[in-house]
C-alpha cells in the first residue's frame, strides 16, 4: 500500500504585522500568523472581529495597509495573483454572491481548475473526470447534472469544497462554512472536511467560525480574534480554554472537550 507523503518544510502561509485598514478604520491589526503544510487551523471570534478580513487578505482579495504576507513561499506584491489563487482554495459567502444559480454544478466545479466561478471554456476532459471524483468523495455526484439553484445549502457547501479542490491547492480556506446548516447537515459537512483533512498531509486548512463546536476534532491549532487583534494562538487546546474564549466574546464561559470537539458553556 502507498504511503502517504510526508509534511513538507517552509510555511503553508506567513504573515508578518499586518495591517488593514477600510475606510480609515483599522480593522486587523499587527497579525501574525505562520501556518506549516498539513497544520489545520481554526480562526474564531465574535462578528465583526477581522476574521473574514483577514481570509480575504489570505486569497489575494483584500490589500495589506502595512506588514508582509506570503502564501506558499509566493510573497504578495510579487506574485500574479491569478496563479496565486491556483493554489489557494475558498469556500466564503463572498464568492457565493457571485455564483450563477442556473449553471450546473459540474461545470462550477470544474471552473475551480481555472480559479474562476464561471466556465468559460471548452474544459480539458481530464478536468470533468477529476471534478466527478471530488463529487463522488463528497458525496455529491448524483447531483452534477443539476442547477445550483436546486441543491440545498448543505449540499451547495459541498459542491463549492469539491471547486475549491480542483487545482490541487496547498490551502484550504472556508469561511463560516457551517452557517445556516442544520444540524443533520452541519455533521455531514464536519465529517466530509474531516476525511479530507485526514488524507492529505500537504493541504493545511484555515476554518473561520465564531461557534467552537463546529471544529472538526482533527484540527490542532487555534487562533482568536477580537477587534482586529489576536488574543491567543498556538496549539488548540491551550488556546480554546474558558479563560480565553470569555475575553474573546465577552462572555463568561467555560469550555468542554469531547470526542476532540469543543464546546462552550456560559456561565450564569
Amino acid at each position: 500500500m502507498p504511503t502517504r507523503p510526508e509534511k513538507e518544510s517552509g510555511a503553508a502561509l506567513h504573515l508578518s504585522r499586518v495591517d488593514v485598514a477600510l475606510s480609515r478604520k483599522k480593522v486587523l491589526k499587527g497579525i501574525d500568523l505562520d501556518v506549516n503544510p498539513g497544520d489545520n487551523w481554526a480562526i474564531v471570534g465574535p462578528n465583526g472581529s477581522g476574521k473574514t478580513t483577514l481570509l480575504k487578505v489570505i486569497n489575494g482579495y483584500q490589500r495589506v495597509s502595512k506588514g508582509e504576507v506570503s502564501v506558499i513561499g509566493d510573497k504578495f506584491g510579487e506574485t500574479d495573483l491569478r496563479e496565486l489563487r491556483k493554489k489557494v482554495g475558498m469556500v466564503s459567502s463572498f464568492l457565493n454572491d457571485l455564483l450563477i444559480l442556473e449553471d450546473n454544478v459540474l461545470d462550477l466545479v470544474v471552473s475551480g481548475a481555472y480559479a474562476q466561478t464561471r466556465l468559460l471554456e471548452i474544459p480539458h476532459g481530464a478536468f470533468v473526470q477529476k471534478a466527478r471524483i471530488l463529487l463522488r468523495r463528497l458525496g455529491c455526484l448524483r447531483y452534477e447534472d443539476n442547477k445550483l439553484r436546486e441543491l440545498s445549502q448543505g449540499e451547495r457547501q459541498k459542491v463549492m469544497i469539491a471547486r475549491a479542490l480542483m487545482p490541487d491547492p496547498r490551502l484550504l480556506t472556508l469561511d463560516e462554512p457551517c452557517a445556516g446548516l442544520d444540524l443533520m447537515s452541519r455533521e455531514s459537512f464536519i465529517s466530509g472536511l474531516e476525511k479530507i483533512a485526514r488524507n492529505n498531509n500537504l493541504l493545511s486548512i484555515l476554518y473561520v467560525t465564531h461557534r467552537i463546536d463546529e471544529i472538526p476534532g482533527c484540527f490542532g491549532k487555534a487562533l482568536l480574534l477580537k477587534k482586529g487583534k489576536i488574543i491567543a494562538s498556538g496549539n488548540i487546546d491551550s488556546v480554546l480554554t474558558g479563560r480565553n474564549i470569555s475575553k474573546c466574546f465577552d462572555v463568561p464561559a467555560s469550555v468542554k472537550k469531547s470526542n476532540g470537539r469543543f464546546y462552550t458553556i456560559i456561565r450564569k
